[in-house]
């Protein structure tokens, strides 16, 4: 479950017509050669590469139609950049639209921005009784080691028989994130006991973010939260904490070095990850910025 609803209202006026999780980031593409890729497609491949072939966008009505039109095929202008002498570009699109037909994807309406938990009940009906993987469309993270970030977070969550278990990183300010307490198993890998969204008083630094892999119990646990007064929204945080309340296992997988967080949230967020991924992909390569 991929979440793509965002109207991406903190990077107006680039976001009016171009939904967030399209907005591009540079990348390795072929042989290497830096590229521009959506966010969102990046997510899509790096789900991909471990091996998921069934993917649900959850998409808003204002950016469903540029979201869709990204995953269909266009061979009309395969062709086209054939012609124009432009292969490798044309082989760059090509791989993407195979990964895309070699998966089933399933889109699903969220009419208005309800919060995450709002979008996670409505793909229900698509996960059924499976445990199912949830990532945010314009969050990802890049690893050193090729998503060893995913690998890590779905072998905790096989090897802990985890009712939850998500990515989590140090931030700077705790007041402005889902932050949890807890006890640490190994190093790296701690058992939730708290996790409360923008706290006052933070119970730590350590943050949930990105992905995180659910099973189905989390759906009655969600329909107990009570919408935001404010917004409306409904958050997933209380469901997890409802969760931890009850007797389930909840881990929260810590970020290593190698593996670093590439969120596009605002303006600022949005320039530093350019320039992170500008001196990863796009020609200032050095072993300092790998980390």
């Amino acid at each position: 479950m991929i979440l793509a609803a965002g109207l991406g209202t903190r990077l107006l006026p680039a976001t009016k017509e171009t939904p967030k999780v399209l907005l591009p980031i540079f990348a390795s593409g072929k042989n290497g050669e830096p590229c521009l890729k959506p966010v969102l497609q990046l997510v899509f491949e790096q789900l991909y590469d471990v091996d998921f072939r069934q993917f649900c966008l959850v998409v808003g009505s204002r950016v469903k139609r540029a979201v869709r039109n990204h995953f269909t095929p266009d061979q009309e202008f395969i062709r086209y950049l054939k012609e124009v002498n432009k292969p490798m570009q044309a082989e760059e699109l090509q791989q993407f639209y195979n990964k895309g037909k070699n998966s089933t994807i399933v889109f699903i309406d969220q009419p208005e921005p309800r919060g995450t938990g709002d979008a996670v009940r409505r793909v229900e009906g698509f996960t059924g009784e499976e445990p199912f993987l949830l990532h945010m469309g314009d969050d990802l993270v890049l690893s050193k080691e090729e998503n060893s970030h995913l690998k890590r977070l779905m072998t905790a969550f096989e090897e802990r028989k985890a009712d939850a278990a998500f990515l989590a990183t140090r931030v700077k300010d705790p007041t402005m994130y889902g932050v949890i307490a807890g006890k640490q198993i190994v190093k790296g890998l701690h058992q939730v006991e708290t996790i409360v969204y923008r706290p006052k008083v933070p119970p730590s630094n350590l943050s949930d973010v990105t992905a995180y892999i659910l099973k189905p119990n989390i759906y009655p646990e969600i329909r107990k939260v009570e919408p935001n007064k404010a917004s409306g929204e409904v958050s997933l945080i209380p469901a997890i904490q409802s969760l931890i309340n009850g007797g389930g296992k909840v881990y929260a997988v810590e970020l290593r070095n190698g593996e670093r967080r590439i969120d596009i949230g605002n303006a600022r967020l949005y320039w530093e990850a350019l320039n992170t991924t500008y001196k990863l992909y796009g020609g200032e390569r050095s072993s300092s910025t790998t980390a």
